[in-house]
């Protein structure tokens, strides 16, 4: 790979990486409603997941998707179901600072992780990465240091949502702001759907 090459794969990687998911969601909410502590764990998932899922790519994955179309639309089915279970969690959330918030529990480093195969703005991610900016020279060396880099970008850049979400706490002490806030996440969250099922006539 080339230097200039990989200068902007980089650059593709943090700008898929800050922009709005539901990754990047679920961490402003978990920020909002766990602190940035409590969330280190799903960040990390994050970046192992998905990392894991370039590899996946790389190696193969996405052929196999193409000769079994049934097991991708059986994915983006398990997914949506799993991004709405998703929404309402994070609708229902207690305060801050609540004793509900306290003994809830924010997602795990596994969950995380094992999130990113039926999150479709990863796979989008994903497969841009192999597609676009992995040489055939040297392929299976490139799909490894693609995949590194993945990780490297992702879990720095996502943190600024994480952060604005725990810097949001004080305020979000307010039930009817937190309410509304939590309710504002799912709604963004559901909406994440229109592109998995936008071709399947439900939306």
């Amino acid at each position: 790979m080339t230097l200039e090459l990989m200068i902007a794969f980089v650059a593709f990687a943090f700008v898929t990486s800050v922009t709005p998911g539901p990754n990047n969601t679920m961490l402003l909410a978990s920020g909002a409603n766990f602190g940035l502590r409590r969330t280190l764990p799903h960040m990390l998932g994050i970046s192992l997941g998905l990392m894991l899922l370039v590899l996946s790519v790389g190696l193969g994955l996405g052929q196999l998707f193409e000769q079994v179309p049934v097991l991708y639309t059986v994915l983006r089915y398990v997914g949506a179901a799993y991004l709405l279970y998703l929404a309402w969690k994070i609708a229902n959330a207690g305060a801050p600072n609540s004793q509900a918030s306290a003994s809830g529990k924010p997602f795990s480093f596994i969950q995380a992780a094992a999130f990113q195969w039926v999150n479709p703005k990863a796979w989008i991610m994903a497969i841009g990465a192999i597609t676009t900016y992995t040489p055939q020279e040297n392929f299976m060396v490139n799909v490894l240091l693609i995949s590194a880099l993945f990780a490297l970008v992702n879990c720095p850049t996502m943190s600024i949502w994480t952060l604005v979400g725990s810097l949001l706490r004080n305020w979000l002490d307010d039930a009817r702001r937190l309410r509304a806030f939590n309710i504002g996440m799912a709604l963004l969250l559901v909406a994440s759907l229109y592109p998995i099922l936008a071709d399947t006539g439900l939306f």
